[in-house]
């Protein structure tokens, strides 16, 4: 019914949806930027300079996009709105293109990452990000000892705009390693 754009090699799919699991990520290339000072929707002010920047460099859209978030956004009430500090879109390929700044968009190689992942379906909102992530510590409380967080929340984007919000899909997911 809509044709959406493809994930990276090796990407895992989607989902299940509302149930957390353990994802493995390969290593991949992405175009990263940071909001302006200032900005009133940070999404938004990230989204346009990363299209323009993958259209010049001829790099084909695909999902998801990418938005990291800071550690205290694992814990924020959803009532403070959290923002995302960067956002990326993801290269076709890792050896596509050429690492280095690009005005204040960052073509960089991000490694392999092991994540703790809740696919979520709805329009994505500070509330939606809240519950995903209580999700994620109510499933790292009921496993005690088996994982080590290993760096920030991010939210997952898979859908564009035209996708009607109740179809639309993303994972709030949180980088872990896990414990022998």
């Amino acid at each position: 019914m809509f044709k959406e754009a493809k994930l990276p090699p090796g990407f895992p799919q989607p989902g299940p949806v509302d149930e957390v699991i353990v994802k493995e990520y390969p290593g991949y290339r992405a175009a990263r930027t940071t909001p302006p000072a200032g900005a009133r929707d940070p999404s938004s002010a990230m989204f346009n300079p990363l299209f323009n920047h993958i259209k010049k460099n001829q790099v084909k859209m695909t999902v998801p996009v990418e938005m990291t978030y800071t550690d205290a956004a694992a814990t924020q009430p959803a009532d403070q709105q959290p923002q995302p500090i960067n956002m990326a879109f993801l290269y076709e390929r890792p050896d596509q293109g050429t690492t280095g700044k690009d005005g204040n968009i960052e073509v960089l190689d991000l490694p392999a990452v092991t994540v703790l992942s809740v696919t979520i379906r709805g329009n994505y909102n500070p509330r939606t990000f809240a519950a995903g992530m209580k999700k994620l510590h109510d499933y790292l409380d009921a496993h005690p000892g088996q994982f080590t967080v290993a760096g920030p929340p991010r939210y997952l984007a898979y859908n564009s705009p035209m996708i009607p919000w109740f179809w639309r899909v993303g994972e709030v997911q949180i980088p872990v390693t896990t414990k022998k």
